[in-house]
């Protein structure tokens, strides 16, 4: 198995999540929840994220509220549990927020 699909220990996982301010591990995923002052700028985001995503050929789930999105990512392919597939999808979409407005 490709060591960026092995699955993270507690401890990995703490260790990066230090480099990602806003995100956090819960139910077995990567997540993190991006507020805006407007939907249409939430809206814009997923489908700049979603072009990462196709990039990257790694998925989150995304969830758009009115004025939130949500993304929530594990590997599949390594029993839903969260690797660094996982770590660089995230850093990827922290790199595109500011510029979409995101907090």
């Amino acid at each position: 198995m490709d060591a960026s699909v092995d699955p993270l220990t507690d401890k990995e996982i703490e260790d990066r999540l230090a480099e990602l301010p806003g995100w956090s591990v819960a139910d077995g995923r990567l997540n993190r929840v991006y507020t805006f002052d407007r939907h249409p700028q939430g809206a814009a985001m997923v489908v700049h994220v979603a072009q990462v995503q196709e990039e990257l050929n790694h998925h989150s789930e995304l969830t758009l509220g009115y004025n939130t999105l949500t993304v929530a990512v594990n590997t599949h392919s390594a029993g839903n549990a969260v690797t660094a597939l996982d770590f660089a999808l995230a850093h990827r979409v922290e790199e595109i927020a500011t510029g979409h407005g995101a907090g």
